[in-house]
């Protein structure tokens, strides 16, 4: 009986309401994060300007070190499987692999918003800034006391929403975990001070394009509602088996739902918000988008697709083959033609999105575990990228025109050893944790019967190689300018450049002992 009929139950007899049971121990995590985001508004309320930074940098720190340490032991219980919250949100394997993955990543991704973000007035900063230019160094000089503070709770409300959003038990939860997940990122993407009108317009493309999916988000929970009388993924799921209602009402539901859910994963056709957004967005807010917000969406298609709509599959995956095929060769194609180094990872993200697919399509537990371990070799992967583009500047800030990165090998051998390492990971080249993530997902695609799906796949893969190759090249085989950019690479950054490294060597070299986690698991699928 659902908690609406036990209330109403309860009032036709004349009793009391129950209060409502909140399980805070199997939620912690959540509360964790969003307390400590609640806490970042109150500092920048009554704590001073030149303070704020030192406070709010430990309390991020320590909101998702701890978050992901409880999640850590309720992964260890004996039986991590639990409805919590009245049933709003469930705890189980898969839920809390993504948890953990979107935590960690955060904790990454906040090494470098901390550095670039900035506590400069110490003038340590000064000594990186006078090997730049000079018009760039008398630019960093003058922006020293220039801290921007409030992404730092902004940050803990996007990640809060992260975690809340693969957790979600029904829709309308899911609603509100993708708005608390939205908003904060809108606002961040906007915070680009050298770049200021790009960074804006990626800001309001983020946001009118954002607010669009949510109206069919929105449209679509209704449509389901409307079918099941129910907003909870296991009624719909019941209501779906009984094969009761209308179909017309329950495959637009599923068609609207999907729109929402595939922007937010940046898939074909609703891609197109990301290469801008990916451009425009201050490079260390990219770099918590390309790997927590990916990680955050598969986990809710996930859980729509593994719970609600598990009965319904031979009707959603011809359309979901149909998305998986075009994110990747789209993705592939166009990322050969552009010039930006940003735009050409959001399109290998996109590429990559259509990879995920097909350990959703797989609809098996080997294809959620493989989805699980690729979401967070991607992760590691993309933080690391995204760290290396922050370190190569020059007059103008981040040298994003791949003609800048010419030379970079002969300039500074090891920052481009580093990229083209990770370029390689991107293209799935053995020994690397590319190569386990793809060979993963694509050996769960086959044994689901979609063999075809991962031929197009493995040419996607072809071209992608290419214009990751061409950035190599770029870097290793081409002269360099004399004007060229410069390494600025600071201690926070360089942590991030390793820890990136060194998960995408150990996830591919000795890659089984995360897998075996993530086949853990999946032996605790999502709780109904």
């Amino acid at each position: 009986m659902s908690t609406t009929s036990q209330v109403s139950a309860v009032l036709a007899q004349g009793g009391d309401i129950p209060a409502p049971h909140i399980e805070y121990g199997h939620i912690m995590p959540l509360i964790l994060v969003l307390g400590i985001a609640v806490v970042g508004v109150l500092v920048e309320a009554f704590v001073g300007r030149n303070a704020r930074y030192y406070v709010q940098v430990p309390l991020a720190f320590i909101g998702l070190a701890a978050a992901f340490a409880w999640t850590i032991g309720l992964g260890w219980s004996e039986n991590p499987h639990h409805v919590a919250a009245e049933g709003a949100l469930g705890v189980d394997g898969p839920t809390l692999f993504i948890q953990g993955t979107i935590l960690v990543l955060a904790l990454v991704s906040l090494l470098l918003i901390a550095e670039r973000g900035g506590a400069r007035a110490d003038g340590a900063f000064a000594a990186q800034a006078s090997a730049l230019p000079g018009t760039e160094a008398e630019q960093r000089t003058a922006e020293a006391g220039v801290i921007q503070t409030e992404v730092f709770p902004l940050m803990m409300f996007a990640v809060g929403g992260m975690i809340m959003f693969p957790a979600a038990n029904d829709l309308l939860t899911m609603f509100v975990a993708l708005e608390v997940m939205s908003l904060p990122l809108y606002l961040l993407c906007g915070l680009a001070r050298r770049r200021r009108l790009l960074s804006q317009e990626a800001a309001v493309k983020y946001f009118l394009l954002g607010a669009f999916s949510s109206a069919f988000f929105l449209y679509g929970i209704a449509l389901l509602y409307g079918y099941a009388g129910s907003v909870r993924l296991s009624a719909i799921s019941a209501q779906i088996s009984r094969d009761a209602g209308s179909e017309t009402l329950l495959l637009a539901g599923v068609a609207l739902l999907s729109v929402g859910l595939l922007f937010k994963l940046g898939g074909v056709p609703f891609h197109m918000w990301k290469p801008d957004v990916y451009q425009g967005a201050p490079t260390p807010i990219t770099a918590l988008m390309a790997s927590g917000t990916v990680v955050a969406a598969f986990g809710g298609i996930l859980r729509v697709y593994y719970v609600a709509f598990e009965t319904l599959r031979w009707d959603w995956r011809p359309f979901m083959w149909g998305v998986a095929i075009l994110t990747m060769v789209a993705g592939s194609i166009i990322a050969i033609t552009q010039s930006d180094i940003k735009r050409m990872l959001a399109y290998s993200s996109i590429a990559h999105a259509g990879f995920l697919l097909m350990g959703v399509i797989a609809s098996s537990p080997h294809g959620l575990s493989s989805t699980l371990f690729y979401l967070l070799a991607y992760g590691f992967t993309s933080v690391g990228a995204f760290a290396v583009v922050t370190m190569v500047r020059d007059a103008n800030g981040e040298a994003g025109h791949l003609s800048r990165w010419a030379g970079l090998g002969k300039r500074s051998p090891v920052v481009a050893g580093v990229m083209a390492f990770f370029l390689l990971a991107f293209a799935g080249i053995p020994l690397t944790s590319g190569f386990t993530g793809k060979f993963a997902v694509f050996k769960a695609a086959v044994e689901g019967g979609a063999t075809p799906l991962v031929i197009v796949a493995v040419i996607a893969s072809a071209v992608a190689a290419f214009f990751y190759v061409r950035v190599i090249v770029v870097m290793f085989f081409s002269e360099p300018d004399a004007d060229g950019p410069v390494v600025v690479a600071g201690p926070a950054t360089a942590v991030a450049v390793a820890l990136g490294v060194t998960a995408t060597v150990v996830l591919g070299v000795i890659p089984q002992p995360v897998l075996d986690l993530a086949g853990q698991a999946t032996t605790h699928m999502f709780v109904r």
